[in-house]
């Protein structure tokens, strides 16, 4: 303890935010032999009861492999080698597998965080409930995080600091106004989501354009199903009874579908508005911003969590680099090396969404959706095309 009472820890890279991707990254690094230490704001239970994606890439799962903590995703994830579009009363299959040789994997994101919990509980790496958590001296070789746990006042010094802790977070909140360029897209409504113990309308996710709006068949499980609809932004989850919803998503449905759509009660139903947004850059001096605390996208795509585990990847890369030889190439090329990715998985996102939602009741919109889904459906360099960025681009 120092004479301002406050308790000071070393460690080697300081991680702000106990989601999937700050304990990943915790993961990663502590199989190198490097240390760290976690700060997160919320408890392990709220953290962990968050409702999120459900949809991981490949090159995710490899990630996950690599950490050694991929045993329950393999036993328990859900394979998925193509996916329905399903437009004008019809339907097209998009084969994954044939069209690019890998597939997808269906495990949620609260299972994720589970596991990976579970992964860093030994190592006392983990600092729940961590209040008044403040950054400083980020811009030179020995940063420092401040934060109050237990009733007591702490500094953490480090080497480098990765912001992990989304875009209200305070890794991103504390750089000087000015020092990035944000672009940003909002979208002119939202996906109503329930989630409820029912078996899946169909064994791949449906992706539905419909004249009352997009829907999304998807699931957790064989007998765990996540729905939802396109809704405007003003509705309120309170709007939305379990009858309405169910009444709704069977409209949007062709009937090969909707004949086969179980109901129960929702276990959870949440609004989300949709967005696209990228930071630029995504590294200042030794913080290194990583997920949503750089970018966000729509769902449509599930890229969100692959974005936050592919920048993990390119930022422990650089970190195992500099700690094994001293150096920093990596390490300085890690925003433009992430940015890269970043910017064509929100081209798609942006393009997905676009193909697949109801903008506005314009005929010459509406007919220029109409005849890109009947290419997609007529073309197979345009299915190869959406399968290549919906498995996830190769690394450079």
């Amino acid at each position: 303890m120092n004479r301002r009472g406050v308790t000071v820890h070393s460690t080697q890279v300081a991680i702000i935010g106990a989601g999937p991707s700050g304990l990943l990254l915790s993961q990663l690094l502590a199989g190198e032999g490097i240390d760290s230490v976690v700060v997160e704001r919320e408890s392990r239970e709220h953290v962990q009861g968050r409702i999120r994606a459900g949809l991981l890439e490949w090159t995710t799962v490899e990630l996950l492999r690599e950490a050694g903590i991929s045993e329950r995703v393999m036993r328990e994830g859900l394979i998925h080698e193509g996916f329905d579009v399903a437009f004008a009363g019809g339907h097209h299959r998009i084969d994954l597998k044939a069209l690019t040789g890998r597939a997808m994997l269906v495990y949620g994101q609260n299972e994720l965080q589970r596991d990976l919990v579970e992964a860093r509980a030994e190592s006392g790496a983990v600092l729940w409930q961590a209040g008044d958590v403040t950054l400083q001296q980020w811009d030179t070789g020995a940063p420092r995080v401040s934060y109050t746990h237990a009733g007591t006042r702490h500094e953490l010094r480090c080497d480098f600091v990765a912001g992990c802790d989304g875009y209200h977070g305070v890794s991103r909140a504390g750089l000087p106004r000015g020092s990035l360029t944000q672009y940003e897209r909002v979208y002119p409504f939202g996906w109503l989501g329930l989630l409820a113990d029912v078996p899946p309308v169909h064994e791949e996710l449906v992706y539905a354009n419909h004249e009352r709006g997009f829907a999304l068949c998807s699931m957790r499980s064989r007998d765990r199903s996540r729905y939802y609809v396109q809704c405007p932004l003003e509705d309120k989850v309170e709007q939305w009874s379990d009858a309405r919803f169910w009444d709704e998503l069977r409209l949007r449905l062709p009937e090969r579908y909707s004949a086969r759509l179980v109901t129960g009660p929702a276990l959870e139903k949440s609004l989300v508005p949709l967005r696209s947004l990228v930071t630029e850059p995504m590294q200042f001096g030794r913080l290194f911003l990583v997920g949503d605390a750089a970018h966000i996208v729509p769902p449509t795509g599930a890229k969100g969590l692959n974005l936050a585990a592919a920048d993990v990847r390119v930022l422990s890369r650089g970190l195992i680099e500099f700690y094994r030889r001293r150096c920093t190439t990596l390490l300085d090329e890690y925003s433009a090396r992430a940015l890269s990715r970043v910017w064509k998985a929100t081209r798609f996102s942006w393009w997905f969404t676009r193909l697949m939602h109801r903008f506005s009741a314009d005929p010459f919109a509406l007919r220029m959706q109409s005849a890109e889904l009947e290419y997609l459906a007529s073309s197979a360099a345009a299915c190869r095309s959406l399968a290549e960025n919906y498995v996830g681009l190769a690394f450079d």
